[in-house]
């Protein structure tokens, strides 16, 4: 058949494809259309560029230990290209890969053969065993945060819960606050703060989520950090203040800051301090009191600082007495000479040797690594890609942190006035209807923007893009091998923290010859 034959069968099939519907805006024609090659994320092409000249795309697929026998296997890019573009989506379960299989656009950009089906990307993450997987994704995590960590930086150590629903290995009913005796996985997350990036995690059983299955992957990270990389601090909640954990860091003299249960002798030991004066400003209506500690089990005493808080307003107390409900009126008003006060108290106990305010200060700012738990679980996939082997939850837990941190410091440079999560900037730096044309050997990607600030996002990418193509002309003509991904990251770091590289001394020239 000719090509022009070939035309009039092609535009036949369009008038036959098209249809008419009735609106409110009266009649319109619509027509469907297969061919074309599309994407709903158009501008997915600036961060595809941030991943390319930086290394990262490349360097995740050659170290990826993933190999197929049968010619007719997808590729390592096809299964990478397809698990990286589901999550950027914000995807929670396998089956939702279905939705980008018709995006003619970027897996091309990615160098990517075709986007392959959820059960062909669950039979490959069978197919990557699990302590290599684990080792290669844990290196890029590693590599994802390591140019950052001559800055001064904080290691959060949490653990949160993600509730199952099936019958999954390692689906154990244990402790899940939010869902009570739902079986549930306990993520353990190693998180640098500031820049709320995930420098590692682990997922365990349900019962195993206290501070005790934190230490070791704790101590194998610390291990792995030169005496230069090492956080100046290592923070967490109650859960981490015990003495098992305390002791281990001490020993290589690490610093840390947690939290105190307030268990029986916590609670004697603020009885004895509360007539004491000597209480200063902790900041935020805080009152700190430093003092020193042995409990229960404890070798040596350790230093604590009682914080207490005074309730404002009106409180309502109820409490029961043989099933009648008793209620009590407290007017928590000092400034109106009321002698009742109801206090809200915290204890920490930490090594460092700073002030009560700074310390109290320190402890509150760790409360962001709750947002971030929040942003991974309800807008990226840490609730969902759950498999009934523990094996490719590993997997997937590690991959979402990984592009997860990749996204967060594109978007940084995008952003560097703000954070912004993943239900603002992908709107903003991703959605875009993108249609590709080829004319003369030339590809050609036209956006049409779906978001408000669809200019704003064209300035900022723009600018993206000349400063990666900058960086690779500095990096090629410098003696020494400095890599796109070390100037991107040293950026970062002058930007967000002015911490830049050591100043430059030039010799003066030589102007003996015109001396006397």
């Amino acid at each position: 058949m000719g090509e022009s034959k070939l035309k009039r069968l092609k535009a036949k099939q369009m008038q036959m494809s098209c249809a008419g519907v009735h609106t409110a805006g009266g009649r319109v024609q619509v027509r469907w259309e297969a061919d074309s090659a599309a994407t709903p994320m158009g501008q997915l092409a600036y961060f595809i560029e941030f991943l390319t000249l930086t290394g990262l795309w490349s360097g995740w697929q050659e170290r990826c230990p993933l190999s197929y026998t049968s010619p007719n296997a997808p590729s390592k890019a096809d299964v990478l290209g397809t698990w990286m573009l589901s999550i950027l989506s914000g995807h929670r379960r396998y089956s939702h890969v279905t939705t980008i299989r018709c995006d003619g656009v970027n897996p091309g950009l990615l160098g990517m053969n075709k986007v392959i089906s959820e059960d062909a990307l669950r039979r490959a993450l069978v197919a990557i065993g699990e302590p290599e997987g684990v080792a290669w994704l844990d290196a890029h995590l590693r590599e994802s945060t390591a140019p950052l960590l001559d800055a001064p930086w904080i290691l959060d150590i949490d653990t949160t819960i993600k509730p199952l629903y099936g019958k999954q290995e390692g689906a154990v009913v244990s402790y899940n606050p939010h869902k009570p005796g739902r079986p549930s996985h306990s993520y353990h997350t190693y998180l640098m703060a500031g820049l709320r990036l995930v420098m590692g995690v682990e997922v365990k059983a349900g019962n195993e989520h206290s501070g005790s299955h934190t230490l070791p992957g704790l101590l194998t990270m610390l291990d792995e950090l030169p005496a230069e990389r090492k956080p100046k601090m290592v923070r967490g909640d109650c859960g981490f203040g015990s003495d098992a954990i305390m002791r281990a860091l001490e020993e290589p003299r690490q610093p840390y800051l947690f939290k105190l249960r307030l268990s029986k002798n916590v609670k004697r030991h603020i009885e004895r301090l509360f007539r004491v004066s000597g209480w200063t400003d902790a900041g935020q209506g805080w009152e700190g009191m430093d003092s020193t500690l042995a409990l229960t089990g404890w070798e040596d005493k350790r230093r604590v600082v009682v914080l207490r808080r005074p309730l404002q307003g009106e409180m309502l107390v109820a409490q029961e007495d043989n099933g009648q409900q008793l209620l009590g009126f407290i007017e928590a008003d000092r400034k109106a000479g009321k002698r009742i006060t109801g206090y809200e108290y915290a204890v920490l106990v930490t090594n460092l040797d700073h002030e009560v305010l700074s310390l109290g200060q320190l402890y509150r700012d760790r409360a962001d690594a709750e947002n971030t738990f929040d942003e991974l679980k309800n807008q990226w996939g840490w609730g969902g890609f759950t498999t009934h082997d523990l094996h490719r939850c590993q997997l997937s837990a590690r991959a979402v942190a990984l592009i997860y941190n990749w996204w967060s410091l594109f978007v940084r440079l995008a952003s560097p006035e703000a954070r912004r999560e993943a239900i603002t900037s992908r709107p903003w730096l991703m959605s875009s209807v993108g249609r590709r044309t080829e004319h003369a050997g030339q590809t050609t990607i036209t956006l049409t923007g779906l978001h408000a600030h669809f200019g704003k996002a064209r300035q900022v990418l723009m600018r993206i893009s000349a400063q990666l193509q900058a960086w690779v002309t500095e990096a090629a003509e410098q003696f020494n091998v400095t890599s796109v991904w070390q100037l991107c990251c040293d950026h970062l770091k002058l930007t967000l923290a002015a911490i830049g590289p050591p100043p430059t001394f030039h010799l003066l020239a030589n102007h003996a010859n015109r001396v006397g």
